[in-house]
């Protein structure tokens, strides 16, 4: 009998259950994908990829001597090739999952289960665009940031050390930083740390990396005596305006969306990379008499670097201002400090990357505004630039060690370095049998 009432009664509440979910799920509606932002994402996706090939290739190409240019070319196609595929398998699962506070939880290795849609509660990474768009636009930021490193240690790594390296350093360094900074599980994320393109994730991670294979692989055989002019500045120049450009998809693409944030994160990135290549120039013309091709376009990218964390977050005034000092401060850190301290950075990772990544990411602090589109709020506090620097801190020291640990591993597996005579010979022929005619 009691069995039959609570039949009965579930039987007529059934409807009012029924009602209340269709109002439940009319009042909070799965996302609709948005074709314009898919547009604008996919845009951007390509832009990002073409910093690294052709933009990074060309611009490091154009710094080394003739005969290592096409090692040097090659080192950012292969990084290009090999963290795709690491991506596929499971650096994305390991950054972006929901997991722990501290790394993915592998639900999409292999990228299983990764469709045009979400398919777990509390993984909503960019509602208005499928997930495949944002895998691959995040794949690009993936390439790019160990393509960095390579610039450090030219003209002398041999290239079967490069590629483990390179792999090990995307899954055990890269992903658990992007994880904790950009994941909405992230620890980092969770105490308000903010990076919008990459000033941590990218440009801290590669930057001290690339100091730590420096000191680790040594200076280059001749460094400070022989001749190491670069072979063509004007690839350097071709590759630098291909990082300018192919910079709008990574800054104003971080927006997710094509809307006012992504336009005014396009703009800061212009006038931030404008007001540093004269800042560059203006200081190389002060100390050293002219001012250089190759350091206004190296100043350019040292904006670009400064302004990434900071494209969402800042307004032109305070842009102009990241600009300036990222320019003078790397130029002094790619000349006189690098000097001073006697490390051969070859083609200043450390100095434009790292440093220029340190002053957006705590001037970010300092400008950051809550609203582009009403009028501005407070700007940034101390207590968010405090924030700020436990970020870049903890960036420093992970990368760091870790990298150095990654090293110390792939020396004792395939060694770091080519012969003194081969490093004479050059890497084209040496590693790869080819030369420019």
């Amino acid at each position: 009998m009691r069995m039959k009432r609570f039949l009965q009664g579930s039987l007529c509440a059934l409807p009012i259950m029924l009602a209340s979910i269709s109002a439940f799920a009319a009042d909070n509606p799965p996302p609709k994908l948005d074709t314009g932002d898919t547009a604008w994402m996919l845009t951007s996706t390509a832009l990002v990829l073409m910093m690294t090939v052709p933009g990074l290739a060309l611009f490091y190409a154009g710094m080394v001597r003739k005969k290592n240019v096409l090692a040097t070319i090659m080192q950012s196609f292969a990084v290009t090739c090999l963290v795709t595929v690491t991506w596929w398998f499971a650096g994305y699962s390991l950054a972006f999952t929901p997991g722990t506070p501290y790394i993915g939880d592998l639900s999409r290795f292999l990228l299983m289960g990764m469709g045009a849609t979400y398919d777990k509660p509390g993984f909503v990474l960019a509602p208005t665009i499928p997930e495949s768009v944002y895998m691959m636009f995040q794949m690009t930021f993936a390439i790019i940031t160990p393509a960095l490193i390579a610039g450090s240690f030219a003209d002398r790594m041999k290239f079967s050390a490069m590629c483990l390296f390179m792999v090990l350093w995307s899954l055990l360094i890269y992903s658990p930083v992007a994880h904790w900074v950009w994941s909405s599980t992230g620890w980092e994320a969770g105490l308000g740390i903010e990076d919008y393109a990459g000033g941590t994730v990218v440009h801290i991670n590669a930057g001290i990396a690339g100091l730590m294979c420096a000191l680790v692989l040594g200076k280059r055989v001749g460094f400070g005596h022989d001749n190491m002019a670069p072979y063509n500045v004007a690839y350097a120049v071709i590759g630098a305006s291909l990082l300018w450009v192919g910079w709008f998809g990574f800054n104003a693409g971080s927006a997710v969306s094509s809307g006012a944030r992504a336009g005014m994160a396009m703009t800061v990135t212009q006038i931030a990379t404008a007001s540093a290549a004269l800042g560059w120039m203006f200081a190389e013309w002060g100390t050293k008499g002219k001012p250089s091709v190759l350091g206004i376009a190296s100043g350019a990218v040292a904006g670009l670097v400064a302004i990434t964390p900071a494209s969402g977050f800042v307004l032109p005034g305070p842009a102009v201002i990241i600009g300036i000092a990222a320019g003078v401060l790397c130029f002094f850190a790619s000349t006189s400090l690098k000097h001073a301290m006697g490390y051969d950075d070859s083609l200043d990772t450390f100095g434009v990357h790292c440093i220029g990544g340190i002053i957006g990411a705590l001037l970010t602090g300092v400008f950051a505004y809550s609203s582009f589109v009403s009028a501005p709020q407070l700007p940034g506090s101390l207590a968010q630039l405090k924030v700020q620097a436990m970020g870049v801190i903890v960036t420093l020291v992970y990368s760091g060690l870790g990298s150095l640990i990654l090293l110390k591993i792939v020396d004792a597996i395939v060694g770091l370095r080519v012969t003194s005579d081969e490093e004479v010979e050059g890497l084209d022929l040496v590693l790869h049998g080819e030369q420019l005619g």
